[in-house]
C-alpha cells in the first residue's frame, strides 16, 4: 500500500544544495586554470593540438 514519505527537512536540503554548489565551484575553477594556462601555453595536464588546424588551412 502507497504511504506518503516524510518531508525533507530544510537543513538536509540546504546541505545537499551546498554540496552540489561546491562541486560546480571546483569543477568551474579547474576549468578557468585549464583555460588561463592555455592562454599563457604552460598547458603540460594534457594534449592540446595546436598545429593540428594551421596545417588543414595550408592545403
Amino acid at each position: 500500500m502507497a504511504v506518503p514519505k516524510k518531508k525533507t527537512s530544510k537543513g538536509k536540503r540546504n546541505q545537499r544544495l551546498a554540496t552540489w554548489k561546491g562541486k560546480a565551484a571546483i569543477s568551474a575553477e579547474k576549468a578557468l586554470s585549464i583555460g588561463k594556462s592555455v592562454l599563457t601555453g604552460r598547458a603540460q595536464g594534457f594534449v592540446y593540438p595546436m598545429n593540428e588546424t594551421s596545417e588543414d588551412e595550408s592545403d
